[in-house]
């Protein structure tokens, strides 16, 4: 994944991470954005309770198994139930570990929103992420269950999360199977965990 597309991603669980009950998916992405920025200004908290917050958010926010099945592809249909399990639960874990780090980086970006299609049970919201130096075009995905919209998945400058860790987990899948691939992420969460004890207390960002 390149340098700028995990930037961006320091602001896609910002437009995503949910929810008041809203029918609107809009609606719900912006008061995502409101959530989370509430817990990232808030100097109260202490580095593990905004942790804790964001984690929750997060967690809330996100269809993992929609989002896991697309990722395998064709090797959800060949994965045990149980491999299909474990996948669902490291993957979430690695997602929220990975990014709930690289949202305390968050400056004061602004969101514009510019569009939403809803045919059905989904949606994409279109926004663009401003920047001091440049605009960056971001599509949420974002399915109905029950009456709630999720999202599965996240789009930068035409870049799908999907996607980027369909073609990465396949060829891990297609060399060492998918205990390779459990065990590939397991160590991916352990590494990012070894490398958060290892790192300073972030700072939060100023007040603008």
């Amino acid at each position: 994944m390149t340098k700028k597309l995990v930037c961006c991603f320091i602001l896609v669980f910002y437009a995503v991470t949910v929810f008041a009950v809203f029918s609107d998916p809009t609606a719900r992405v912006k008061d995502s954005v409101e959530r989370v920025i509430t817990v990232l200004q808030d100097k109260s908290l202490d580095r593990e309770t905004r942790w804790n917050r964001i984690g929750v958010v997060i967690n809330e926010s996100f269809d993992f198994r929609s989002m896991s099945q697309s990722v395998l592809a064709t090797n959800w249909k060949k994965a045990t139930p149980e491999e299909r399990q474990r996948f669902v639960k490291f993957f979430s874990q690695y997602l929220e570990d990975t990014y709930r780090t690289k949202i305390e980086a968050y400056t004061n970006q602004k969101v514009e929103y510019t569009g939403e299609t809803v045919r059905g049970k989904r949606a994409v919201v279109e926004t663009v992420i401003i920047t001091d130096s440049t605009q960056i075009p971001v599509n949420y995905k974002l399915k109905n269950n029950d009456g709630e919209w999720f999202a599965y998945d996240v789009v930068i400058e035409g870049v799908s999360l999907v996607n980027n860790y369909r073609s990465t987990f396949a060829a891990i899948v297609n060399n060492d199977g998918m205990d390779g691939l459990l065990n590939d992420i397991q160590t991916r969460i352990q590494r990012h965990k070894q490398s958060q004890n290892e790192s300073p207390q972030a700072v939060m960002p100023e007040d603008s």
